[in-house]
């Protein structure tokens, strides 16, 4: 938001440079990103001097040229050829000395050098007005009147006008601060609370009493939707001459970016910028049957906007219509047709109070952002319509005369109050962390315009204008008298004080901790995604929190899973030839568990794998991260955390195969490849391993489980492999617990090392491999006992599963 130094001068009256007035707002909360000079012709004409042509007489060697002699006020005269057919001996004129460097009003600046034109010095120019910014004319130089005095320079013959401009970056909450009077009565706060005195004060200028209207025009205000549209004020002005604005309000304008287009809509973007109301002037020609409705329910109906759009109208669209057709997206844009034009005579003038939340729909939904939609999107002063108004009508009479040909006619179906909240200063004393006298923080509330009803020895009862629309509780009150009072006037703390954590907080970040260091050791990267994705990412949309007002369609609905977002993460890196990576990241999930509107969030840590095991090992031939890699830092992470888990099957769609581990009926973790299809989809060409831990189920086991040692066996393992063929739908579980019931005495344990589904394979095939640790606690086992074993399991699983040895 940018605010004029001069502007804010006009409505608080104070002897303080821009930078300084930077400082105070910077201290204060409304961050003063930049200043910027402005100056109303570009380049302030600097280096251009008033001049008298002394002499002047043709070129020898060019019909078109002249040569002339000119007084600048120097000790002696400058010869300049010159180019114009005007130019004549006697004149004033503006000439630009060497070094001066130009702005004209079409093409590039250029700096004035001494030259030879044809042979003949010139040590200057005498310029048309186009040649310096002035204006578009060409057909001669410009000749000023005779009183002009030699040497003064052009900027202060012309007046012009120099300013600064505040670049304020606000925040969504200051919705009271988005305009020149918020920031002075800031400013004013400010300067109250530093001086101990009630010197400064932010005044609007021009609130005067409207003349007596004759009532020639009368126009009928309706408001459908009150819940819309809380206050809507207008009155009628007519025997105006829509024509430029003069050079202040254009000057004005164009600092703090704005183009100015004719005074009518010139003084409604003046006052917008002024007071923070923003106000919309009609043709009352084009308001059929004399009557404003102002209404939602036009839903499909075709409306076209001032920049000549034609938009399709949704049900919650807040529009202001006459009797027969809308007129304009209410607090957003006007319509083309219901404009003011260089035919107008007589306008009707709008001030409004609308609701927030229906603004911002309108805006986001059809792509518009304007001065007002800023402004009513977050809140704006619903008792500043009728000032407002006055000031309007004030410089509209000022600037296009006109008389007054219906009074302010106010629609404010219910009055809003002002927000009671009840104000401790020992709770804010507590807050802020510094006592602070009572009588100044009783003197920094009331200096931003917020009411002391009642009084008590520790409390206030306040009462906070409608305009501050994020001070609505206690602690909101004591953030503005924070901020006035001066952050850096808070000293640091001489005491240290700790507060224990909660242990089952301390169990949870423990765990986590651990989990993250361990996968740190392992090579991985911690990293942090959104929560809000995309909804075409998913092919099933049931369960989907969607959000109702969406930034934009790539961040329309809350993550349902971590995966797409891990995707997005691999993608960008290896496109930036980053092809070895290993990630995890902690995070929740989101879904809606039933049709009445009730929705889970569910933490999860998630690990993602792609690439080489170690990028620097070529002596490595299995160095590609997979299947076995994944499984071995899960297992890691759960034995660390002491958790015992079983085998079962594959709990993730996304996932062409893979495992999951449960314990106690609980999911913990599912894992595997990711399907290839999804891959492609988020522009990754290599393979992915993925890992999903529930991690509130996780945390429920942590700790439940005593850590047990056993004495290191005296006799040998044994391992021996199997490759087995099998059907697509037999599960690793199934193999698990077959081998298990097979062997009960030697069998202490089963491993899937490896899993195959390759065109090599028959349909409906896939290739488990399979590792099985035999032991005897009392003897070395020998081969007869160990080929038993092995024929056993091999003949179960032939006759049981229909399986083939590979």
């Amino acid at each position: 938001m940018k605010i004029s130094y001069n502007w804010l001068k006009t409505l608080i009256n104070i002897d303080l440079t821009p930078e300084q007035v930077d400082e105070y707002l910077t201290s204060s909360g409304l961050e003063v990103e930049g200043i910027e000079a402005f100056e109303s012709i570009k380049g302030g004409l600097k280096g251009i001097v008033i001049g008298e042509v002394i002499e002047k007489e043709k070129h020898p060697d060019a019909d078109k040229l002249s040569l002339t002699k000119v007084n600048v006020g120097g000790p002696e005269l400058l010869s300049i050829v010159c180019g114009a057919p005007n130019v004549a001996a006697g004149q004033k004129v503006l000439i630009a000395t060497v070094g001066a460097k130009l702005y004209p009003t079409t093409g590039e600046p250029f700096e004035i050098k001494k030259s030879k034109i044809r042979g003949a010095v010139s040590e200057g120019m005498i310029c048309a007005e186009d040649e310096i910014g002035l204006g578009t004319g060409h057909d001669g130089i410009l000749i000023l009147p005779a009183s002009a005095q030699v040497g003064m320079p052009a900027a202060e013959f012309y007046k012009l006008e120099q300013d600064y401009i505040l670049e304020i970056g606000l925040t969504p909450n200051r919705a009271d601060a988005a305009s020149h009077y918020g920031v002075a009565r800031d400013l004013a706060a400010i300067l109250n609370c530093k001086n101990n005195t009630d010197t400064f004060k932010a005044e609007m200028h021009n609130i005067l009493e409207l003349p007596t209207a004759s009532n020639l025009n009368k126009v009928e205000i309706v408001i459908e939707n009150t819940e819309a549209c809380k206050r809507y004020s207008g009155l009628v002005i007519s025997g105006i001459t829509v024509k430029p604005s003069p050079d202040w309000l254009k000057n004005y304008l164009t600092a703090i970016g704005l183009r100015p287009i004719n005074n009518i809509v010139d003084i409604t973007n003046f006052v917008l910028h002024d007071l923070g109301q923003p106000l919309h002037a009609f043709d009352l020609e084009k308001i059929s049957g004399k009557k404003i409705v102002v209404k939602t329910g036009l839903e499909n109906k075709k409306f076209t906007t001032l920049d000549g759009t034609e938009r399709t109208l949704l049900a919650d669209d807040l529009m202001i219509c006459n009797d027969s057709e809308p007129m304009c997206l209410a607090g957003v844009f006007g319509g083309l047709e219901s404009g003011v034009s260089d035919k107008t005579t007589s306008i009707f003038l709008e001030a409004a109070y609308f609701n927030p939340s229906h603004i911002r729909k309108s805006s986001k939904q059809h792509g518009l952002k304007t001065d007002s939609s800023f402004r009513f999107e977050r809140g704006t002063d619903p008792e500043m319509t009728i000032n407002a108004l006055k000031r309007a009508s004030a410089l509209i009479f000022e600037c296009a005369g006109g008389n007054l040909s219906m009074d302010i006619v106010d629609v404010y179906p219910q009055i809003l109050e002002p927000f009671q909240v009840t104000f401790s200063y020992s709770n804010c004393q507590s807050l802020i962390g510094k006592e602070i006298d009572k009588n100044t923080i009783k003197h920094i509330i009331t200096s931003l315009g917020i009411t002391v009803t009642q009084e008590g020895n520790d409390g206030l009862l306040l009462s906070v204008p409608q305009y501050k629309t994020d001070v609505t509780r206690e602690a909101d009150v004591i953030e503005e008298v924070m901020r006035i009072y001066g952050y850096n006037n808070v000293e640091e703390s001489t005491q240290i004080k700790f507060s224990a954590n909660y242990a089952d907080r301390e169990k949870a970040t423990t765990a986590e901790n651990t989990a993250a260091n361990l996968l740190a050791g392992f090579g991985f990267n911690e990293t942090m995604g959104l929560s809000l994705t995309k909804e075409s990412y998913y092919e099933d949309t049931t369960n989907l929190v969607k959000i109702l007002n969406p930034l934009s369609s790539d961040l329309n609905v809350m993550r349902n899973t971590m995966l797409f977002g891990g995707l997005e993460a691999l993608a960008y890196n290896i496109n930036r030839k980053q092809a070895d990576l290993k990630f995890f990241e902690f995070g929740k999930t989101y879904q809606k568990v039933e049709a009445d509107f009730k929705y889970a969030e569910t933490k999860h840590l998630t690990l993602l794998v792609t690439g080489r095991k170690y990028p620097e090992n070529p002596y490595n031939e299995n160095n590609k991260v997979n299947f076995v890699y994944l499984k071995a830092c899960i297992e890691s992470i759960l034995n660390k955390l002491s958790i015992n888990f079983k085998i079962s099957e594959l709990k993730d769609s996304n996932l062409s195969y893979g495992l999951s581990f449960t314990q106690k009926n609980k999911h913990l973790v599912s894992f595997g490849l990711v399907d290839k299809s999804i891959c492609k989809k988020m522009d990754v060409s290599q393979e992915v391993f993925y890992a999903d831990f529930n991690w509130d189920n996780v945390l429920s086991l942590v700790g439940k489980t005593k850590l047990e040692f056993t004495e290191i066996p005296k006799f040998p393992s044994v391992r021996r492999d199997l490759a087995l063929l099998l059907d697509k739908q037999i599960t690793y579980k199934e193999l698990e617990e077959l081998a298990y019931s097979t062997e009960r005495k030697l069998l202490k344990s089963v491993n899937l090392f490896d899993i195959y589904e390759g065109d090599k394979l028959e349909a409906g095939k896939k290739s488990y491999a399979l590792s099985f640790t035999l032991l005897d606690e009392d003897a070395t086992l020998n081969d007869k006992q160990i080929d038993n074993v092995m024929q056993k399991l091999i003949k179960t699983y032939t006759e049981k599963l229909g399986a083939s040895l590979r």
